[in-house]
């Protein structure tokens, strides 16, 4: 079952691209594999899949330990502080960075082991009071800091738009943040790239896509609905 959703998201992803007139080799299928077992995530290496997205930092060091070392593992979730030196040496891209402090705790962290981070600015393009990411406004402002760190590498944006019914309703916010990540490309600051564009999830991935999403993060469209008790 697993692997015939991912082709289901993968069909769908390439009937978006063909409808924007983009290269389907242009995104990036991110399985969100919070909360699931390793043998959820086995099956699904089956079908050529090696990007996983965990929300925790404990969860993604257990799977990291015990599966295959070419996965590429994303920090999808909110990122403390004092989790981030878990994660070097495990973490192909963290999509969470939301505040200097936390560019700068893994700038510390990375910098021990001589290694760069790869990161995501996460932006609350909606402005939801009850999700982390920074104001659009101050979005460049924060990336011309982070810049200036040796250890941390800025590879684009991210945003978790609103839980919808109508992924249509989404299409504006995917619409801004593109906007925003062009304006910041055209500035050409050192040490920052806008090549990922990490938006859009089970609901509204298409139209994310179409609004150009290097990367969609899709959970229950592949594994089927959580389970919070385990």
């Amino acid at each position: 079952m697993i692997n015939e959703n991912i082709s289901k998201v993968r069909e769908n992803i390439v009937k978006s691209c063909e409808k924007a007139g983009r290269n389907p080799e242009e995104v990036t299928l991110i399985a969100v594999s919070k909360t699931k077992p390793v043998s959820a995530i086995e099956e699904a290496l089956l079908s050529g899949t090696l990007d996983y997205g965990e929300n925790k930092v404990q969860e993604l060091c257990d799977k990291y330990d015990v599966l295959p070392k070419n996965i590429r593992w994303h920090m999808i979730g909110h990122l403390q502080r004092n989790k981030v030196k878990y994660l070097v040496g495990k973490t192909y891209l963290v999509h969470s960075v939301d505040s200097l402090r936390l560019a700068e705790q893994i700038e510390k962290e990375f910098a021990k082991h001589n290694q760069v981070c790869d990161i995501l600015v996460e932006v609350n393009i909606a402005q939801e009071e009850s999700k982390f990411g920074i104001n659009a406004k101050e979005t460049e402002e924060l990336i011309r800091k982070i810049a200036k760190f040796e250890h941390v590498r800025i590879k684009g944006l991210m945003t978790i738009a609103p839980y919808t019914e109508d992924p249509e309703s989404n299409r504006e916010y995917f619409r801004e943040i593109k906007k925003l990540s062009v304006d910041i490309r055209d500035k050409n600051i050192d040490n920052v790239s806008m090549d990922v564009l990490s938006m859009g999830m089970t609901g509204d991935y298409m139209v994310a896509v179409e609004e150009g999403a290097t990367m969609v993060r899709v959970g229950t469209g592949i594994f089927g609905e959580r389970n919070y008790n385990i």
